[in-house]
């Protein structure tokens, strides 16, 4: 039976990626919108992130999965790194975030309903003229 290696305490930005289940790019677009700090370099020039990084970049991955912005999520994590929970400031965000898919979805619905009204009439008005197209502009009007 053989020990389990020691994880290393920096890791290379492929290493970080792998581990937060991102993309180097993503993490370098995190870093350059100021969601996760600069980078350390080492002398080659790579970049090298703490394993705290990496539980950053898996909430970060978690926290745009519910549909909060980089921006969101910056403040987020400047609220947390000032020493303060951000679960207030969280419970907020994805309040709002419910209530602005409720209003999609509702637009959503109605613009399904015109769609297959517009589809259902699709044979009685093609012969009608129109500027465009008969089979938009008369269902317009039926909205």
């Amino acid at each position: 039976m053989s020990a389990k290696a020691p994880s290393p305490t920096v890791l290379k930005i492929g290493q970080a990626a792998r581990r937060a289940g991102v993309g180097a790019k993503a993490i370098r677009l995190y870093e350059a919108k100021g969601v996760i700090p600069r980078a350390a370099r080492g002398e080659n020039g790579y970049r090298l992130y703490s394993p705290e990084t990496v539980d950053v970049l898996r909430f970060v991955k978690q926290a745009q999965g519910l549909g909060l912005s980089l921006a969101e999520i910056k403040e987020i994590v400047a609220i947390r790194q000032g020493g303060h929970p951000p679960c207030r400031h969280v419970h907020q965000l994805l309040q709002r975030k419910a209530a602005e898919l409720d209003q999609k979805l509702d637009t959503l619905l109605v613009m399904r309903r015109w769609l297959r009204r517009s589809l259902a009439a699709w044979g009685r008005t093609s012969r009608q003229t129109a500027a465009v197209c008969p089979h938009i502009e008369a269902s317009g009007a039926r909205r």
